[in-house]
């Protein structure tokens, strides 16, 4: 199989595996169906290996395939990458990047150093969807995501840019109004101000001798937004279980304090995530490594740090 036959083959195989459907591969290369069972085939022969099993109603990814799928993905846009510099030349960024990430981040740290962002690549417009929840990237035409925690979706591709803790935490009036817990079990009688995702309140989680422990229950006070978190705790409802960043300032203060942090969970990744088999405009790219950048500042959301 020549290179450029190879190539083709291993772009339609990454089509058919984000898509689930050979029709819907074939639709959008524009080819005929036929082709793409072929191309497939004809690869599957070449790697002496099953990357796809199929039956008259659905397919599936073999582990196999999907080793495959995972390593073709990272080759094809190290090439695109190499290609669209080769073609840019010495041209500047330019176009909208969309990316999407929660109210309280963007608000707390992307908009005050867009200025800079903007200052470096005057041409770049950014527009922000502003949610809690995972948008779908490819369907609602999203070019970058900030995401939390671990990924479980391979059509995504993410670089680690930063990492969150999560701290247990109180108003210092509320801890001398009601005592400090100094144990789980204590924490358990006390008022919480819980997270809620799309209509489930969060648990807390917690290590307690190297294994997980979640804390349940709706507490007494919860809010989908962090920045409500944030206010009630400032208000005294109660005990809030949250990301560190959220609170520098109040902690450094002294107005709030954080308990239990001999149960604190491991940190969670914060990824910069975009789909996969796309090719990353110079614009996205410049955009990820500012948004890096942010996180490498910022003591509370270093990668790795303390």
């Amino acid at each position: 199989m020549r290179a450029v036959d190879k190539l083709d083959a291993m772009r339609m195989f990454v089509r058919v595996v984000e898509s689930g459907s050979f029709s819907q591969a074939a639709r959008d290369l524009n080819v005929s169906q036929p082709t793409v069972s072929k191309q497939l085939a004809a690869l599957e022969a070449r790697l002496g290996t099953q990357l796809v099993a199929r039956n008259s109603r659905a397919l599936a990814v073999t582990p196999t395939g999907q080793d495959y799928y995972e390593a073709t993905v990272r080759i094809l846009q190290d090439l695109d990458v190499v290609e669209e510099r080769l073609l840019e030349g010495q041209s500047v960024p330019s176009g909208l990047v969309r990316v999407t990430l929660s109210p309280a981040f963007g608000r707390m740290f992307v908009i005050p150093r867009l200025p800079d962002f903007r200052n470096c690549f005057p041409d770049v417009a950014i527009e922000m969807e502003v949610s809690g929840r995972h948008v779908d990237l490819i369907e609602e035409g999203i070019d970058v995501a900030i995401r939390i925690g671990r990924l479980s979706d391979s059509a995504l591709i993410a670089r680690r840019i930063g990492d969150m803790r999560m701290i247990t935490l109180a108003s210092a009036g509320y801890l001398a109004q009601h005592g400090t817990p100094q144990t789980l079990d204590e924490l358990r009688t006390h008022q919480r101000i819980s997270y809620v995702y799309q209509s489930d309140v969060i648990g807390w989680g917690f290590q307690v001798d190297g294994r997980q422990v979640t804390i349940g229950g709706a507490g007494a006070f919860r809010t989908n937004d962090a920045e409500h978190v944030r206010g009630a705790v400032l208000a005294g409802l109660g005990i809030a279980h949250h990301a560190s960043w959220l609170f520098t300032d109040v902690l450094a203060s002294g107005e709030v304090v954080r308990i239990l942090d001999q149960h604190a969970p491991p940190l969670f990744p914060i990824n910069a995530v975009t789909a996969a088999g796309r090719r990353m405009p110079s614009r996205v790219r410049q955009f990820v490594d500012f948004l890096a950048a942010i996180c490498a500042e910022e003591p509370e959301l270093k990668v790795g740090d303390g």
